[in-house]
């Protein structure tokens, strides 16, 4: 179910994904742009429902996987909207040789959405690769994995024990240790942090973790504290 987070943009949350036993929440984003058009950042599974709603909104031209971990709902979005262009972030077209893409994630944001989405690409992480959005007319930065928040409740035993020790079941979302241990082109990272920094946020959103609604900026900083250290 589409729910507004602010002007011209939504998110839906998907069905848990199960990884290792983990069971991760997912959410994507809708932001409708100027031209009535819709870009679509890391998909969820795409059900009726959501495509009614989807399509009452505007009409998909861009479907976005922001790392090469979330993919598995891009060509689930291509059947149903072929006339759309699906952009890979770095490493995905390796992994997914079965999916057409259209173009790949950069540094600079693609002609159809520049100036009125911004993005970075946070480099530097043996894990992948992640691109960071930020929509400019609702003041929200887009992150996918590299902050999360996973509600303990849906873990136990063991698990529980990791993802504390992980960083994910914390009071407040924050980049899991196993991304910060496995940053070992830092100064890189750095580059780009401070990039996210500059932009005048005030809201965050991930696919695993409770929005942050207020402080935006501050919550920033406190998450990405481990890096000037």
């Amino acid at each position: 179910m589409l729910k507004q987070f602010g002007s011209d943009i939504w998110i839906a949350d998907g069905p848990a994904v199960a990884v290792a036993g983990f069971h991760y929440p997912t959410r994507m984003a809708a932001i409708r742009l100027a031209n009535g058009s819709l870009f679509i950042c890391s998909p969820v599974h795409l059900t009726s429902e959501l495509r009614a709603e989807v399509d009452a909104i505007g009409r998909v031209a861009h479907i976005v996987a922001p790392n090469s971990l979330h993919h598995l709902y891009l060509q689930e979005w291509k059947n149903a909207y072929p006339a759309a262009k699906v952009h890979a972030p770095p490493g995905l077209r390796e992994k997914r040789k079965d999916i057409a893409f259209d173009s790949d994630l950069g540094d600079a944001p693609d002609k159809d959405w520049a100036g009125e989405v911004d993005q970075v690409l946070v480099r530097g992480s043996m894990i992948t690769t992640e691109a960071v959005f930020f929509h400019v007319k609702s003041g929200t930065v887009l992150f996918t994995d590299l902050i999360q928040q996973i509600p303990p409740v849906l873990l136990s035993g063991w698990r529980a024990i990791v993802a504390k020790l992980d960083l994910m079941t914390g009071p407040e979302p924050s980049v899991p240790r196993k991304f910060r241990l496995t940053f070992v082109g830092r100064r890189a990272a750095r580059e780009a942090v401070a990039r996210i920094f500059a932009w005048p946020a005030e809201k965050v959103l991930m696919a695993h973790g409770a929005p942050v609604e207020r402080d935006a900026r501050a919550f920033l900083h406190r998450a990405f504290g481990w890096l000037a250290r």
